[in-house]
């Protein structure tokens, strides 16, 4: 286990049982979901990403797409 997993555990368990049970629940379901992207991810085959990048060019053309701080306003992004 991580320093920094310990060091949120540690967090974890000061705070109050039911508590604990709700932020357990949250983190299991998120593992459960990452492990369903994985699988979704690794099925995908090279043709279906490069039909997925030429949607998203042909979008981009076409101005149908917006920039990123516009979509996630308040949100600091890389340049």
């Amino acid at each position: 286990m991580t320093q920094s997993l310990q060091r949120a555990i540690a967090k974890l368990e000061e705070l109050p049982a039911d508590t604990q049970d709700a932020l357990a629940a949250r983190i299991l379901a998120d593992l459960e979901d990452e492990q369903a992207w994985e699988v979704r991810f690794e099925g995908t085959s090279a043709e279906q990403w490069e039909r997925l990048a030429d949607l998203a060019r042909r979008e981009i053309a076409a101005g149908e797409t917006i920039p990123l701080q516009d979509a996630l306003p308040g949100r600091a992004t890389e340049d």
